[in-house]
């Protein structure tokens, strides 16, 4: 019994670690792309809104959110999102001085290990002032 007991004490201790998971958040973003369709480029600045979940069992941190140039500028929520919860990442796009097509691109760092970095992209057509 005792040689039992030893043996069934050392199988648990070997499948300990396989069995345990570690805990992680998950950043599932429920959109990446917004299209502003045509925008004025005298009625000013427009924002759109990318919502993120934490569907993880961990808190989601974002890093960071950067853009490829001054005409784009993403906010970003600067405490963790909780398991089961959700926030957002906003993105203002001025088109002042900007007529014509556009695609940008905005990365967002977080603390997901499968989704470290992930591109959010905003496009649209600003019209020219109309004079």
């Amino acid at each position: 019994m005792k040689k039992v007991t030893i043996l069934l004490a050392m199988i648990m201790v070997a499948l300990l670690p396989a069995l345990a998971e570690d805990k992680a958040p998950v950043a599932n973003f429920t959109k990446t792309s917004h299209d502003f369709g045509s925008i004025p480029e005298e009625e000013g600045a427009v924002t759109c809104t990318f919502p993120v979940v934490n569907d993880g069992d961990a808190p989601l941190v974002i890093i960071s959110a950067s853009a490829q140039c001054g005409c784009t500028r993403p906010s970003f929520p600067q405490k963790p999102i909780a398991p089961g919860k959700s926030g957002e990442i906003k993105v203002t796009y001025n088109p002042q001085g900007r007529p014509g097509e556009f695609i940008k691109e905005v990365k967002v760092k977080t603390n997901d290990k499968k989704h470290r970095t992930v591109k959010l992209k905003i496009s649209g057509v600003v019209l020219p002032y109309r004079r």
